[in-house]
Formats: structure tokens, C-alpha cells, sequence
């Protein structure tokens, strides 16, 4: 019976569904692939860091002015600058003629004059270069330069002779001259040039007379570090007698002593002074060793006048020329050199404390001329 059953089930045919099930496509959902882009690193490219080559300064030295002829002949040169352009300006064009004849002589010397050189020594050096032209048989004028400038080196000469500093201690230098010239200025100058040779100094102001001498001097002291004898009023011979004796007794070695100005014309003045040197001597019977007569350059041929009446009154033992730096009277040391040939001691070539200067012939006639 199951048999039969089972038979009749395989016969049975399986109903089939009138609707077609739709054939839906499964889309495969996939998912989107993310492209993640790629982060390309930049390159940091570090800059090369170029070290500069450090070059080691070179180290210069300063050129050390050397002390003594070398610096004197550079700070006269342009000292004399006024004098020298005068000069050379005229001499240039007389330099540049043909010929030497008289009429070049007589130009050459009335340039000379110009320039203060004094008739006695423009004479002299005229006739010395006509000398020499006719001996070495010279025609061409551009040689008389180094000529006249050699000439005149040996008239300058016959006044070179620096200060010397004796061992007759105290060593007192008597400064005098007329109002204007620069006196004052020149002690304290004078004074630092003489510390800077390791002398030890004490200044007397004598000149009473004037208010403002004494003060000035202070000044210099304070600025030299040295002593200053001085009084408000009262006798200039009391003053410079204290401070030499006070000199002695502190074994100063230097003393230099301010006198008030004095017109050569003024003879009761230049009497008064003379008065000064002998109160002086009456306390060092060797002092004073040393009569500086200062005289401003720009005076010219005056200039002979005044040395002429203080040498007659006191015996003038050195010269101090001043203010060359502001005139084109420069030549007036020739002629004192050849009317009167006391010795310069120093000159004043400016306005500093170091341009008081030792005189020296060579140089200055250099300076005279380009």
C-alpha cells in the first residue's frame, strides 16, 4: 500500500506558477574604493648656509709720527702756509722766464721783500745766488729755486740753537715782550714741552699789571699739572723773588717767570723791567739764565725794532717767534737772522698746546717754498 502511494506521488505533477518570478539582478554593491591620495612630502631642501670666510683685518699700524725733525718739518710746512703760497705763487711766474738778467734780479728780490725778508737780507741772498749762478754757469731760472732755498737754509743757521737746560738749578727763564704777542700762551706751551722732557717747573706770575695774565696762567698750571706763584696786586719783582726761592727750597728745577708787556717806546716800562732781572739775580746770582724775548711774527719788519730796544735793556738770550701759522710775514726770520742774529728758540706754528716748536733751519726754509 505505501508502495502504491508513493508511485502515485511521483505521478503528480508539480503545479507550476503561472507568474514568473522576475529575474532581479543582484547588484553586487561594492564599495567605492577610496584613493586616498598621496601626501608626497616636500622635500625640505635646507638651505646651504654659506659661512663667509672671515677674513682677519688686517691689523695697521699707526704710523707713529716720529718726534723731532720728522714731525717739526711736517707741522712748519703747514705752519708757513700763507708765507709759502705767497712765495710761490710770485716765484713761479718769475721762475718761468727765459732769462736771468738784472731785471730778473730785481724782481727776485722785491718778491723777497714781500714776504718780509728785510732789504740787509734780501741784498745778501741776492748776491749770493748771483754768485753761485755765475760760478756753476747756470741759465735755466727753474734751478735758482733749490738755489735761493739753500741760501737761505744757511742764513737761518747762523739763529739755530735750541734751549739748553743748564745744571744751575733753579734754571729761571725771564719772558718778556710786548702786549698782543702771545706771551701768556706761550708759557703754557713752553711749560708742557719742558715737563715732556721730564723737567719739573714752576711758573711766577709777574704780570701784575694785568688781571687776566694771572688768571690765564692758573689755567695752564691746572692744565700742566704744576705749581703757579702769583699775588692779586703787588710788586712783579716780589712775585718772581718768592717763587724762585720757593723753587729752591722744593729743588724745582725750571722756573719761568711772566713779566707784564712793555712797548719798546715806553722807557719808564722797559725801566721797570730791567728792575725785574735784577731783583732776580739778587736771589740766584747764576739766574736769569735765559731771556726769552717773544715777538709776534705778523709785526714783520717791526719786529727788528723791538728785538733791537729789549736786547739793549736786558740782553736778550732767545727768541720766540709766534703766530707764523697766521701770516705771510714768515721771511722776517731771515732778517733777524742776518741784522740781528740772536738764536730762535722755538717757534709758534699754531694754536694747539704741542705747536710751540724747536727751531730749525733746514726745515723752515723748506716750508718757505711748494
Amino acid at each position: 500500500m505505501f508502495e502504491f502511494l508513493k508511485k502515485l506521488v511521483k505521478k503528480t505533477p508539480e503545479k507550476k506558477t503561472s507568474e514568473k518570478t522576475p529575474f532581479v539582478k543582484k547588484s553586487i554593491s561594492k564599495k567605492p574604493k577610496v584613493i586616498k591620495p598621496k601626501v608626497v612630502k616636500p622635500k625640505v631642501i635646507k638651505p646651504k648656509v654659506i659661512k663667509p670666510k672671515v677674513e682677519k683685518p688686517k691689523v695697521v699700524k699707526p704710523i707713529e709720527k716720529k718726534s723731532g725733525i720728522f714731525s717739526f718739518a711736517e707741522k712748519i710746512k703747514t705752519g708757513l702756509s700763507k708765507t709759502r703760497e705767497k712765495l710761490s705763487s710770485q716765484l713761479g711766474d718769475l721762475f718761468h722766464v727765459n732769462k736771468i738778467d738784472e731785471n730778473f734780479y730785481e724782481e727776485l728780490e722785491m718778491i723777497l721783500l714781500s714776504a718780509d725778508v728785510g732789504i740787509a737780507a734780501s741784498s745778501f741772498l741776492i748776491e749770493k745766488v748771483k754768485f753761485s749762478v755765475k760760478e756753476n754757469n747756470i741759465s735755466d731760472p727753474k734751478k735758482l729755486k733749490d738755489l735761493l732755498k739753500l741760501e737761505i737754509a744757511k742764513l737761518l743757521e747762523k739763529v739755530e740753537a735750541p734751549l739748553i737746560v743748564k745744571n744751575t738749578y733753579p734754571f729761571v727763564i725771564m719772558m718778556v715782550g710786548v702786549n698782543g704777542t702771545g706771551k701768556t700762551t706761550t708759557i703754557g706751551k713752553l711749560t708742557k714741552l719742558l715737563i715732556d722732557k721730564k723737567h719739573n717747573v714752576l711758573i711766577a706770575a709777574g704780570d701784575t699789571f694785568r688781571a687776566a695774565a694771572s688768571e690765564q696762567l692758573d689755567v695752564w698750571g691746572e692744565r700742566n699739572k704744576v705749581q703757579v706763584i702769583s699775588q692779586t696786586k703787588g710788586d712783579p719783582s716780589a712775585v718772581i723773588f718768592d717763587a724762585v726761592n720757593s723753587a729752591k727750597a722744593k729743588n724745582i728745577d725750571i722756573v719761568i717767570a711772566d713779566t707784564a708787556g712793555r712797548l719798546p717806546t715806553q722807557r719808564n716800562l722797559i725801566d721797570e723791567i730791567t728792575k725785574i732781572k735784577r731783583v732776580i739775580n739778587k736771589c740766584h746770582n747764576q739766574a736769569p739764565q735765559e731771556i726769552l724775548l717773544v715777538i709776534d711774527a705778523n709785526t714783520g719788519q717791526n719786529a727788528i725794532n723791538q728785538l733791537k730796544v729789549f736786547n739793549e735793556a736786558l740782553g736778550i738770550t732767545g727768541l720766540v717767534m709766534t703766530k707764523l701759522d697766521g701770516t705771510a710775514k714768515g721771511g722776517v726770520v731771515a732778517a733777524i737772522a742776518k741784522e740781528l742774529p740772536i738764536p730762535i728758540r722755538f717757534i709758534g706754528v699754531g694754536e694747539g698746546i704741542d705747536d710751540l716748536r724747536v727751531f730749525n733751519a733746514k726745515d723752515y726754509a723748506e716750508a718757505m717754498f711748494e
